[in-house]
This record gives C-alpha cells, sequence and structure tokens, in this order.
C-alpha cells in the first residue's frame, strides 16, 4: 500500500521550481531570450530588487535607528514636508543606479529635475522614474508605505538636461512596478506581458515569485477613496460616493498609502480614486511617478485607469511634474464611476436618479 506521506516527487519538483525563480531570471523567462536588451531589463529590475531590500531593511528597524522616523525639515518640489525616510530611499536609489552602467537619468517626484549620471550616459539609454516612498505619512505609525517605479528608454542625445523626451505618454513605459513594504516585502512588476508579484524570502535574501499572471477581478466590492474631502469634489463624484452608501456590497478600505490601496485592489478587486477637487481639478498624485505606472500594472491586469475622462495611459504631461486626478480598478467599477461623470457631463438627468 502507497504510504499516504510520501512526498509527490513532481509536486517536489514545482516547488523547486519556484523557490528558484529569482526576479532576474523570471525577466528573462518573459521575454524569451538572451539577448542584450533582455538582459539589460534583467539587471535593471535586479538592481530596483537591490533598492527594495535596503529600504525594507530600514524600515524594519525604524523605531530603532536614530534619525529615520520624523521629518527632514526640508520641503520638496511639490511644496510638501519631506520625510527622513523619503531623504534616505531616494538617495539609496541614485547610489543603485550609479553602479548599473545602465541608467542615465533618474527622475524622482522629490528632485526638481532629473538627476544624471554622467558616467554611464555614454552607454546607459534609461531613464528611472519613482516615487521613493509613498504614504510615508504613515511611517512614523507603523503603518504600510511602498516605492512605485518605471522604466523608460532615453530618446535622443537630451544634451540640455531638459528630459523633454520624458513628456509622453504612458505606453512609451517598459516597465512599472512597486514595492510594498507590509508584513512582508513584495515586489510585483509587468513588462508587457502580464503581471507578477515576488515575495522577499529574508533567509536568502532574493525576491521570489509567489504569485504569476495576476488577474483582477472585473467587479469588487472595495472603494478606497478619503471621504473627508467629499464636499471638495465634483458633484459627480460625489454621486457616485451617494450611490454605493445606498446599495448593499460596497466595503469602503483606504490606508492613505497609495501602495498599499492599489495592492489590495489589483487582487481582490474594486476601484481607487484620488479626484481632483473644485480648487485643483489636476488632482494630487503625479502622473510620470504614480499614475501611469500603477495604470500599466492595471491594463496588464484586465483592469482600467482613468482620469474621469481620459485614459490614464494616453495623458502626454506638459511638465515632470505633471498630476492627475485618477479612477484605478475593476473594469465594471471604473466605467460605473465614468457613468457617473458622463451624465452630468451630457447634461442628462443627475447621476444619482440615473443608476438608482
Amino acid at each position: 500500500m502507497k504510504d499516504e506521506t510520501t512526498p509527490n516527487p513532481i509536486e517536489q519538483s514545482q516547488s523547486l521550481d519556484r523557490d528558484c525563480t529569482t526576479l532576474s531570471r523570471h525577466v528573462l523567462q518573459q521575454l524569451q531570450s538572451f539577448s542584450a536588451d533582455a538582459q539589460d531589463l534583467s539587471a535593471l529590475m535586479n538592481r530596483i530588487a537591490l533598492a527594495a531590500k535596503l529600504v525594507s531593511r530600514r524600515l524594519s528597524r525604524a523605531g530603532l535607528v536614530e534619525g529615520v522616523l520624523g521629518f527632514s525639515g526640508d520641503i520638496n518640489v511639490q511644496g510638501e514636508s519631506v520625510k527622513r525616510m523619503d531623504v534616505y530611499a531616494n538617495e539609496v536609489f541614485i547610489s543603485v543606479f550609479k553602479q548599473s552602467g545602465l541608467v542615465c537619468r533618474l527622475a524622482s517626484e522629490e528632485m526638481e529635475k532629473p538627476y544624471y549620471i554622467p558616467e554611464n550616459c555614454p552607454i546607459g539609454r534609461y531613464t528611472l522614474l519613482y516615487d521613493p516612498i509613498d504614504g510615508s505619512s504613515n511611517i512614523d505609525s507603523n503603518l504600510t508605505v511602498g516605492s512605485i517605479f518605471s522604466i523608460r528608454q532615453q530618446e535622443g542625445s537630451d544634451e540640455n538636461e531638459e528630459a523633454l523626451d520624458l513628456l509622453q505618454n504612458g505606453h512609451k513605459q517598459l516597465a512599472a512596478g512597486y514595492i510594498l513594504y507590509g508584513p512582508s516585502t513584495m515586489l510585483v512588476y509587468s513588462i508587457g506581458r502580464g503581471v507578477h508579484s515576488f515575495t522577499l524570502d529574508p533567509s536568502l535574501g532574493e525576491f521570489i515569485l509567489s504569485n504569476e499572471n495576476i488577474r483582477i477581478p472585473e467587479h469588487g466590492a472595495v472603494y478606497s477613496v478619503n471621504e473627508g474631502n467629499f464636499w471638495q469634489w465634483d458633484e459627480p463624484i460625489r454621486d457616485y460616493i451617494r450611490y454605493v452608501h445606498r446599495h448593499e456590497g460596497y466595503t469602503a478600505r483606504y490606508s492613505g498609502a497609495l501602495v498599499g490601496d492599489f495592492h489590495r485592489i489589483l487582487h481582490e478587486g474594486g476601484v481607487f480614486m484620488y479626484p481632483g477637487t473644485i480648487k485643483k481639478p489636476e488632482g494630487k498624485l503625479r502622473l510620470l511617478y504614480e499614475t501611469a505606472p500603477l495604470a500599466f500594472l492595471i491594463e496588464q491586469a484586465g483592469g482600467l485607469a482613468s482620469t474621469g475622462t481620459e485614459e490614464i495611459l494616453d495623458v502626454v504631461p506638459d511638465q515632470l511634474h505633471t498630476r492627475t486626478p485618477v479612477i484605478i480598478g475593476s473594469k465594471d467599477d471604473v466605467t460605473l464611476v465614468k457613468s457617473f461623470i458622463n451624465d452630468r457631463k451630457h447634461e442628462k438627468n443627475p447621476a444619482i436618479a440615473t443608476h438608482s
């Protein structure tokens, strides 16, 4: 009689293969190539993984190491107070990519202009755009934060160092993703061939494949938005919120950290919104560093991302720090929010009556 406790060799082999699928190996498998371009992308993802490990280590000791928590006393280009971890994480990405030989420029929401690496520029034709720490207001409370990244290829020589070639739509991204610093550290990425997640195994010091070809449900129960801004929104967004308040099956979840809220939506379905306000119709989130990278991911996972009137990936920025409103998530849920906007736009009956 067969021993039921005897491990199945096939299952063992599959488990071992998963344990051996590192981030850099996965990129090469996705591209099914060992060409120079494929090796470049693999190496770039490896450098992002190294930056993630360094930031994760720092965050895990935040309450023990002096100079990690609190504000730095500086104001960034956005006019916002800078947290010490913002500064540290920004410097980590610069330091890591200085050694890559591949990246000529880094553009961050913490820097007014791109950071150039002259020694890389003769051969390095890539640009890294990133938000080093998203949700930094959560750090002092020991809540979830993240990093967002995007890779683009440099076009032209950029001799005047104005980086005008970056002022193109989100379809120009070669890769995009985010790092989630939570109970475990996760890295989620896409190179235009699906969305894949990796979990940092501290015992190996490697990001190991944990979920391949993630697909967002077409509809989800979660809506994620800062309802404290309710009276600052345009009426269509308020109409949508009234709608979910009046109908069963919806759950509000909002953490104040874009990466954490997006990660939930990606896996469970639903919609994340950060609308513009009457005073600031352009919204708060930055196109190149936040909304375009996440739009790239969500579309690869089968979802949608919109400003309410235009697809996020179609938006062309007029400057490096252009902001956009965002409605992102499951197809059905994003479409529903847009329907309220369209009802008002075409001066039909109030959307709340149309959908009730």
